[in-house]
């Protein structure tokens, strides 16, 4: 049965067409999964099938009824409310009335509002409600979620199941979802792709996890200058048709430019000839013209080159009998290992596991509590931050690169920065935008083109493919498979890890780290997993975050060894939960400005947002710089 049916669709923001006379069908059932460029429309094609927007022209239906739920890229706030009340918000009116009786039902007796309640009873019958109720039980035990968690207790991974239960408790016909993996670990992301199989109604996603799109989707849509490819099968198969496709077009494209370099001969042939030229045949060319310039042309795919520094020495790190310990309880148990020049090794780990301290223990930043590690000599580290921490929003795309300079040096030579950021898919007048205009997929790039203008023998990379569009993750996959030097990489990217690295160091348990040869596939054929998790009652606890405990790139709650004041006490457990809220408004305004359609809103509002951005970041960051003095105060 038909869902949704769009037909000669037209969606542009200023000159820029993303949808043109495009057409789109969902069945009941299907899995599909949206490609494209970034910038191509992709969001902005699923806004459209939420029913968020409306197109500039074509017809679109709907099957009556239709219940659609969109799990969104963005994490549900770390407030203080509880799980329950976040899944019931799922069922619109009903849910609220839902999250009402629920509060007042967990209120002291001597507060609690009899005619409310009994109003709320009334209410509830009337639309079900107590059905509906049960229902999100039932959700939430299916998921491993306790209903009374409180939000902020919850690391990303728990926030995705909550923000997935919403999506599902009002069972959908079709479910929308939003690069749901970003930020996730692997087993997680396993847990997730479990779910949505089980799912019986249809699923449009958009991810730029290719393992994750192979397993799931029975149907590729590809939004493509304007129009919508629709391709049944699998990822994989998609590929080869995608090629052959591509293929056909440049023959077509190459017969076209011939035929009219032929016409363009003829027009210009002497006086006798122009003469007795044919009418019809001059009309002919005026078209081939017309269709020249409005043919629409590819993007290139971005030109990624990596300035290449003095080899290190043969060494780069050895570990022997490390170990590292918070709170007493192991990060890293008795390690011992030797890194060499040109190995590419991943690091796998759940969220918290400590793979970002083994980071920078490597490193040197800390030092073992047992143990002893030998570094490398002649080490020359670029490293790259998922948190974007070394971009300043408030400054362009070209000051954050440049920082001063005209040019920038690769593999000995000089090139404008302009030109170099070209390589990378920003155009001259995009790279003078503020960084805080980029999308993450942007933001990602930029930081690709500023660490790899640094010349680099060891290279950090610490989930470099989040956001990133599928072609400039395949590009910077082949540039790191011929990458001389050596590589750590953090990634949940199964497939990235396969293509590029060449060992494994796999955090299985109570500090264990166990150390593999090849990729993530490897992995698993050696006998590698994670040590079970128990998901009874899904009770956070501490370990359950989404950093690493030192040094936190979130501050989290810890047990402190020093003595402060009550009231500075209090001061430091609050804020973890307001910079978790400001974080959160900051992705928030960070979206607007990162619409397409952003810029074509009034200048005041485009300034007071983009205000309102750099103010939210000057006050995260001062909460940041406050957690800091309090953690660190005698």
């Amino acid at each position: 049965m038909t869902l949704i049916r769009f037909e000669n669709l037209h969606l542009a923001y200023s000159q820029t067409p993303l949808l043109n006379d495009a057409t789109l069908i969902i069945e009941e059932g299907e899995r599909m999964a949206l490609l494209g460029r970034n910038g191509a429309g992709k969001s902005s094609l699923l806004k459209l099938v939420a029913g968020d927007i409306q197109p500039d022209g074509g017809s679109l239906w709907r099957k009556p009824g239709l219940k659609i739920a969109t799990l969104p890229q963005v994490l549900p706030a770390a407030d203080d409310r509880g799980v329950f009340e976040v899944v019931a918000e799922g069922l619109a009116e009903a849910g609220r009335l839902l999250e009402e009786f629920h509060h007042i039902t967990h209120l002291p007796p001597d507060q609690v509002d009899l005619n409310r309640m009994d109003e709320l009873h009334h209410e509830l019958d009337a639309c079900n409600g107590w059905a509906l109720s049960q229902r999100v039980e039932q959700l939430l035990k299916r998921l491993h979620l306790n209903g009374e968690t409180r939000m902020a207790e919850l690391s990303g991974g728990w926030r995705r199941r909550v923000a997935l239960a919403q999506a599902l408790v009002s069972e959908p016909d079709l479910l929308l979802l939003d690069e749901p993996t970003n930020h996730l670990d692997i087993e997680t992301i396993q847990w997730l792709e479990e779910q949505i199989k089980s799912f019986p109604g249809a699923v449009l996603l958009i991810t730029h996890d290719r393992t994750f799109m192979q397993n799931l989707a029975t149907r590729m849509l590809e939004l493509d200058l304007g129009e919508i490819i629709s391709w049944e099968g699998r990822y994989q198969d998609f590929l080869e048709f995608k090629a052959h496709q591509l293929e056909v077009e440049a023959r077509h494209q190459a017969a076209f430019d011939k035929k009219l370099a032929q016409e363009e001969v003829w027009i210009r042939q002497g006086i006798k000839a122009r003469r007795t030229r044919n009418e019809g045949r001059v009309r002919a060319l005026k078209e081939l013209r017309k269709q020249r310039s409005e043919r629409l042309q590819r993007q290139g795919k971005a030109d990624i080159q990596l300035e290449a520094a003095d080899k290190s020495g043969k060494l780069v790190a050895e570990l022997t009998h490390v170990s590292y310990s918070f709170d007493n309880k192991p990060v890293i148990k008795n390690l011992t290992t030797s890194i060499q020049r040109g190995d590419k090794i991943g690091i796998l780990g759940r969220n918290g596991a400590g793979k970002t301290t083994l980071l920078k223990l490597i490193l040197g930043d800390l030092e073992p509590q047992e143990g002893k590690i030998k570094h490398g000599t002649k080490l020359e580290v670029a490293y790259f931050d998922q948190l974007r921490g070394k971009l300043d929003p408030s400054k362009s795309v070209l000051d954050n690169l440049a920082e001063g300079r005209t040019s920038v040096t690769i593999n000995g030579r000089d090139k404008h920065v302009i030109g170099y950021l070209q390589d990378f898919l920003f155009t001259p007048e995009r790279a003078r935008q503020p960084v805080s205009a980029l999308s993450g997929g942007e933001q990602n790039r930029l930081l690709l083109a500023k660490l790899f203008a640094q010349p680099a023998n060891l290279l950090v990379m610490d989930e470099p493919t989040n956001d990133l569009d599928l072609e400039t993750l395949e590009l910077l996959e082949e540039l790191l498979l011929n990458y001389e030097g050596t590589l750590l990489l953090v990634s949940h990217d199964r497939a990235f890890l396969d293509s590029v690295v060449t060992g494994i160091l796999a955090f299985e348990g109570e500090g264990l780290v166990r150390e593999y040869v090849g990729g993530y596939q490897d992995w698993i054929r050696q006998g590698g997993r994670f040590p079970a998790l128990d998901t009874s009652a899904a009770e956070p606890t501490s370990n359950q975050g989404t950093s690493e405990p030192v040094p936190p790139t979130k501050p989290e709650a810890a047990k402190k060894t020093k003595k402060l004041s009550y009231k500075l006490q209090r001061e430091l457990d609050l804020l973890p939960g307001e910079i978790e809220q400001l974080e959160t408004q900051l992705a928030k305004v960070q979206g607007q400005i990162g619409d397409p359609a952003f810029y074509q809103g009034s200048p005041d509002q485009i300034a007071a947002t983009l205000q309102q951005a750099e103010e939210i970041q000057r006050k995260l960051d001062a909460k940041m710089e406050r957690w800091m003095e309090l953690e660190t105060e005698d």
